[in-house]
This record gives C-alpha cells, sequence and structure tokens, in this order.
C-alpha cells in the first residue's frame, strides 16, 4: 500500500529512525512493539501497524524507550485523517488520539480499562462489562468542541500555543479544536501575548460570559489589557441538569470543574444511580471539590438524611460553601480527606458511620490509608469517581482488602481525542 506520512515533514533519514510492528495498546496514550528485545512506547500508531518511528527517547541504560510513529507503512483501517495535525509526532500534546476513529478511541480506552482492572485488580471482567461511552453529541460533533477549559502559554514571539509533548517547547497554534465554540470566538490566537504569559480561558457550556485569566489575573478584551478592579470578575455560573432538577453552580476561573461540557450532569447521574436509594442516608463525599455532587446529594438524602462533604483545596471549599450555603443537611470540612476523617484536622468531624461514601479522588486515586478509613466507616455502598484506570483499579484492590467487592463499573469518554477517560465504579459489601 501507498506510504502515508504522519508529520508535515518527510521524516529525516538518520539514526533515530527505526521501522516496527506495532503490537497493543499500553496505558498511557501509546502502544507496545519490540526493537532487538527492547520495549518500545510509540505514540500515533495503531495496534497491527506497521511504521517508521523516530525515537524520542533512547538511552542505552533504559528499561524502554519512547519514539513518534512519523510514516505509516501499512495502516489500521481504525486510522483516519487526524482530527488536530498540530497534536501529531512532534507538536502539542493533548491529542494523542487523533488519528484514530472514535469508536476505535472508545475500544482503546476500553482495552486499557480492562487491562487495568486485571492487572491491579485481579478482576478478569467479561468485554461487555467494561465498556467505555460517548458522551451526549460527542459523535456528531466528530469529537470536537468538548472542552470549556483550555490552558495556553505564548511562545516567545507572543504567539499563543502549547507545550510539546514532554517538554518544555511552545508551539504556536491557530486554532484548538477541542475547545468550545465559545472560546474559539474569542480571537485567542490571533492576538500578540507578552512572551511566557499563561492563558486560562473558561467558557461555561451553560453559556455563560466567558472569563479569560493571563497569568491568574482577569484580563479586560475590550480593553486589551489586565482587569485590575478589586470587583473584576474571576468566577463563572456553571449549570447542570439532573432529571427535571437544574443545579446552579459558582465556581472560580481557575478553580477545578469538569472540562468536557457535558461532564458534570453526566456524572451527577451516573453517581446517583449507583448510589441507589439513599433517602435518610448519610453520605459522605469525599474529594467534594466545589460541591458537584454534595449538592444533588443532598436533595437525595432529604431531610432527615445528612451529607458530609470533605475537600482540601482552599479555593474549592470556598466555592462549595458559597455553592451549598442553603443547604441545611450538608455539613463541609475543609482539611485533607484522611486527617479529617482520622478526626486530626477537623475537631468538629464527629463521623463514625456513613451509610455510602462518594469517592472522587485526584488522579493519583486515594490511596491504601484513605480506602482503609473509608471502610473503618462500614459503608454498604462505595461509588469512585476515577480519571485515571491505573489508580482506579489499585484502590478497588485495596478496599478487596477490607470485604468490598465490584458491582459494576461505567467507563465514560470525556476527552475525545485524548487517551484519557473517567470511570465510576459501584462497590459493596
Amino acid at each position: 500500500m501507498a506510504t502515508e506520512t504522519t508529520s508535515p515533514q518527510d521524516p529525516a533519514d538518520d539514526g533515530s529512525l527505526v521501522e516496527l510492528e506495532i503490537g497493543p495498546v499500553a496505558h498511557g496514550g501509546h502502544c507496545v512493539a519490540r526493537h532487538e528485545g527492547r520495549v518500545v512506547f510509540v505514540r500515533h500508531t495503531l495496534p497491527g501497524e506497521r511504521v517508521r518511528v523516530r525515537l524520542t527517547e533512547a538511552e542505552e541504560s533504559a528499561k524502554f524507550w519512547r519514539g513518534d510513529a512519523v510514516e505509516v507503512l501499512e495502516a489500521s483501517p481504525d486510522r483516519v485523517p487526524s482530527a488536530w495535525p498540530a497534536a501529531g509526532p512532534g507538536g502539542v500534546g493533548g491529542g494523542e488520539l487523533a488519528h484514530v476513529a472514535l469508536g476505535a478511541q472508545r475500544a482503546w480506552k476500553s482495552t486499557v480499562l480492562a487491562e487495568q482492572l486485571r492487572r491491579l485488580a485481579r478482576l478478569d471482567l467479561p468485554e461487555q462489562d467494561v465498556q467505555v461511552e460517548a458522551a451526549p453529541g460527542d459523535d456528531e460533533r466528530g469529537g470536537l468542541g468538548w472542552r470549556t477549559r483550555i490552558e495556553l502559554v505564548a511562545d516567545a514571539q507572543g504567539r499563543a500555543g502549547m507545550r510539546a509533548h514532554r517538554s518544555h517547547d511552545v508551539h504556536p497554534l491557530t486554532s484548538m479544536p477541542l475547545a468550545n465554540e465559545a472560546i474559539a470566538d474569542l480571537g485567542l490566537f490571533e492576538r500578540r501575548w507578552r512572551p511566557g504569559t499563561r492563558i486560562e480561558v473558561v467558557a461555561p457550556a451553560g453559556g455563560d460570559t466567558p472569563v479569560v485569566l493571563v497569568d491568574g489575573l482577569p484580563f479586560d478584551f475590550s480593553r486589551g489589557r489586565l482587569d485590575t478592579r478589586p470587583n473584576a470578575r474571576a468566577s463563572v455560573r456553571e449549570v447542570v441538569q439532573h432529571g427535571e432538577v437544574r443545579y446552579d453552580y459558582r465556581v472560580a476561573a481557575a478553580g477545578f470543574w469538569q472540562v468536557h461540557r457535558e461532564a458534570p450532569g453526566v456524572l451527577v447521574d451516573a453517581v446517583i444511580a449507583g448510589l441507589g436509594d439513599v433517602e435518610g442516608a448519610t453520605v459522605l463525599d469525599l474529594y467534594a471539590g466545589a460541591g458537584l455532587f454534595t449538592t444533588p446529594l443532598a436533595d437525595a438524602v432529604g431531610e432527615t438524611g445528612e451529607v458530609v462533604a470533605v475537600e482540601g483545596d482552599e479555593r474549592a471549599v470556598r466555592d462549595a460553601r458559597r455553592n451549598v450555603h442553603d443547604r441545611r443537611n450538608v455539613e463541609l470540612h475543609a482539611g485533607d480527606v484522611l486527617r479529617v476523617l482520622q478526626g486530626a484536622q477537623d475537631a468538629d468531624s464527629d463521623v463514625v458511620h456513613a451509610d455510602a461514601v462518594v469517592l472522587d479522588p485526584p488522579r493519583t486515586g486515594a490511596g491504601r490509608a484513605v480506602c482503609a478509613a473509608v471502610a473503618e466507616l462500614r459503608p454498604s455502598r462505595v461509588v469512585y469517581v476515577a480519571c485515571d484506570p491505573a489508580a482506579l483499579a489499585r484502590d478497588i484492590a485495596f478496599l478487596a482488602e477490607a470485604g468490598y467487592g465490584l458491582d459494576r463499573v461505567r467507563g465514560l469518554d470525556l476527552f475525545p481525542m485524548t487517551h484519557h477517560l473517567e470511570a465510576v465504579a459501584v462497590l459493596s459489601r
């Protein structure tokens, strides 16, 4: 078949190029290949392909090498023209699966989720039980236009761009196809910025006016300069629909919120469904953030129940206090989750039992100590929201040691064109 080059430039014929047969996918957005007995993790390829690879990390003493597929000699049927060429070989990070058909992206992620559960949690689940689902509207949009938050940096010429994969080098961009329409309409790439400027943009899916932060400070687009007023707008209103109920949140523009336009609603639905009937129950909401789950949980437990929310980030706690201020059945604790559960940080925390626990830890996971502290509260059900399948699998193994079994896991493709995925696992004892 005809040779396909995946980079705008023809690959140089030098010693860093090797021809490889590509094996299975692996966690991290690459596939596994072998070169003279050594494992090579290759990006921008697909299982079964034969490609020419430019080695990007190839120290003789290294246990494995890394490389980018820069020329396709035999293509997979799942390969498509890149939806974001600037994120191709040698380009910016954040779009490493843009050359993969959407359905195949989800199959890729399903494989990774199943493999992590098998390897780290010792769970060999049927294929139909580990499927990564599309978010509403993504197929119609071709997997593009889903990000409500992006972060850019200005290069030496003041052009907005992103850093290359595993590098500090800034590549200027003319567009960011994963960003939603409101971000695209701002003209960020047409401006010139001070070199090195960090540009954060938030354009809520609910239609609230976008906020742009420049080096952490609000930027006034109409005047083309920082907005230094004490009351300069630095937060946004986020809207989440759960069934017939609409929830409004106020979130700091620099704070954490799910980036996919549909993610908050999809995750709230999944968590509430995973918990089942919790009316009158005591539910812990750990790593509660700005209160995404806290408010719907307060409605789910009703007036006779209680939600105990714990969050360690001060900015998120401020947002959460504002978002749950009218919920009398919510008890909010600021501090490290483990120390609060142990009573070592917040003396007012008197939680000795929980009927159910919701966990939404950072990418590194909750860890053995937090899982043990959760198990000591003897909840009948744990709903775990994960953004990293390896961390999820490790924590499922820790909870299994305390007698919790996995009832089901739901994979969600809330990061199209990337290797990332979200998963919601339900465990019970």
